[in-house]
């Protein structure tokens, strides 16, 4: 004889902090008395399919079905579960408003390439890791491989729908970097501007602003090397050509530089 379905509504739904902290409490039930979740469903009549949904967190757990579980399984669940904390789902309005699975293609590691500061003509070349970050709902970025490794920088990605590019901000105490950059091409490249300060006179610092590549590590020209890569280095040629896209290809707009 099938067991009497609960018919659930919105409006009995726990709260989703207070339903995960319930499937919590169930699992670790079923795991102590070595019960199985049809068991437990037959016990507190409902049927193995809701039980199945609430336990993965497809959908909430119901005070009706709640206090069915409690009788079956003879302890309170909403009392000995403590609220389990519940995580931001997209990113703030601030950087987008997106979901991770709409920005999955960015991540990864990304062989990066803009012009020196200090030395003309030379090319400088690092590691830029973009990931998720679960906690803050958003993604993520991380300089790595620099030769100044504590300049490395580190910031937030955002992903506007309206403008159509991908922004690198890094914020310290007021004072901003960023990167602006175009949609990835079919190989995954991003390519725009980096606005940044560098070491001007003295101790003052300077505004500059600089082509910038983004190239994934999958795409990147075989024999890799980080650093300052000078003129003649066998790497140069290969990283010129990827560097050069920025203004050739329209990427970005430098005024008296290239095209009006």
């Amino acid at each position: 004889m099938p067991p009497e379905t609960v018919i659930e509504t919105d409006e009995a739904a726990l709260p989703e902090g207070q339903s995960l902290a319930v499937a919590d409490a169930v699992r670790e039930a079923l795991a102590r008395r070595r019960m199985s979740r049809l068991a437990l469903a037959d016990a507190a009549r409902i049927s193995i399919s809701t039980l199945e949904k609430a336990l993965s967190g497809r959908r909430p757990f119901t005070l009706a079905t709640t206090i069915r579980l409690e009788e079956a399984l003879g302890l309170s669940l909403r009392q000995a579960a403590p609220r389990r904390e519940v995580l931001p789902r997209e990113a703030p309005e601030a950087f987008g408003s997106y979901t991770r699975a709409a920005v999955a293609f960015l991540e990864g590691r990304y062989l990066t390439l803009r012009p020196s500061f200090g030395q003309e003509g030379t090319i400088f070349a690092y590691v830029t890791e973009i990931a998720w970050d679960a906690g803050s709902a958003r993604l993520v970025f991380r300089e790595a491989e620099r030769l100044d490794a504590p300049f490395a920088q580190s910031g937030t990605v955002s992903v506007p729908n309206q403008s159509g590019h991908i922004y690198l901000v890094t914020e310290f105490q007021g004072q901003y970097r960023l990167a602006v950059l175009g949609r990835p091409t079919i190989r995954g490249e991003l390519f725009g501007i980096l606005t940044t300060l560098v070491s001007g006179r003295g101790a003052h610092l300077t505004p500059a602003a600089t082509p910038i590549a983004l190239v994934p590590e999958r795409s990147a020209p075989e024999a890799v090397q980080y650093g300052r890569i000078a003129p003649g280095s066998p790497c140069d040629p290969a990283y010129r050509t990827i560097l050069d896209r920025v203004r050739e290809d329209g990427f970005a707009v430098f005024p008296g530089r290239g095209p009006a």
